[in-house]
């Protein structure tokens, strides 16, 4: 097991795969932790050697009770990157992660050589967000009952009728409340509208069409804010269009990264 360490202390669990020349940094969700990647993952370590960890409060990180909040998650990416002596590495983020990739890639430029972002937004007040409908129907009582929202957000209905789980997108089951709190105000307070507009990296804006978990009316906001970015918006996907729609959007992301 690899353990790198924050600048507050916090031990941050990662894992190295893939045997390609270039490094890739993957970027997971809210309250998620390595194995938000599982499934697409292989398909980056033929030409990257690819690098995904446990965000703090999840999985093997440490779960201390400060500290949630995306421009310290992007500071505990660079911590990574400085255990495993990476000076630059391709960059990765989707939902939450893509709010995290923002503030890497705009406080740390020299570290990132690409960057992706997928189904994700420039965050509050910028940023278009989910609907008061969807917000009430995730908070209701019946945990069960939001957990099959939460899946009907991230999958279409002809996914989740063939596909039985275990589906790794829709939580770390182990974390304690505070964390879960944490990681759901990073995300609610993430404001990137300024971060955006500093980012130097080349980037591709990817987004499920069907996405109103995180609605892709963010996608144009991104696009312009960010110099030079390009956009990408694939057809009947939703929230986790990277997993279910892999065969589409992990070719288009190994051709931005490899080309020059």
């Amino acid at each position: 097991m690899s353990f790198a360490h924050a600048t507050d202390g916090a031990a941050l669990y990662y894992e190295v795969n893939g045997s390609g020349d270039d490094v890739l940094v993957l970027i997971a969700g809210q309250s998620n932790n390595h194995h938000w990647w599982d499934v697409p993952r292989p398909d980056f370590d033929a030409g990257f050697r690819t690098v995904v960890f446990d965000h703090r409060g999840t999985g093997r990180s440490d779960k201390p009770e400060s500290g949630y909040d995306t421009r310290v998650f992007a500071a505990d990416v660079v911590a990574i990157l400085d255990d495993l002596g990476v000076e630059r590495a391709h960059v990765y983020g989707t939902s939450m992660g893509g709010r995290v990739a923002q503030w890497l890639a705009a406080d740390h430029p020299s570290r990132v050589r690409k960057l992706v972002l997928g189904a994700t937004s420039p965050g509050s007040p910028h940023g278009v967000e989910r609907s008061a409908e969807i917000r009430r129907a995730l908070a209701q009582r019946d945990r069960a009952a939001a957990h099959e929202v939460l899946l009907d957000l991230m999958y279409t209905p002809g996914w989740l009728a063939t596909h039985d789980g275990p589906f790794n997108t829709t939580g770390d089951p182990h974390m304690p409340p505070h964390a879960v709190r944490g990681h759901f105000l990073a995300s609610k307070n993430h404001d990137g509208w300024d971060a955006c507009a500093k980012i130097t990296a080349r980037t591709l804006i990817l987004h499920g069409g069907e996405d109103v978990f995180n609605p892709v009316a963010n996608v144009p906001l991104l696009a312009e804010r960010i110099p030079d970015a390009r956009a990408w918006i694939i057809p009947g996907a939703r929230h986790a269009y990277f997993e279910e729609f892999r065969t589409v959007a992990s070719p288009m992301v190994g051709d931005f990264l490899t080309f020059p």
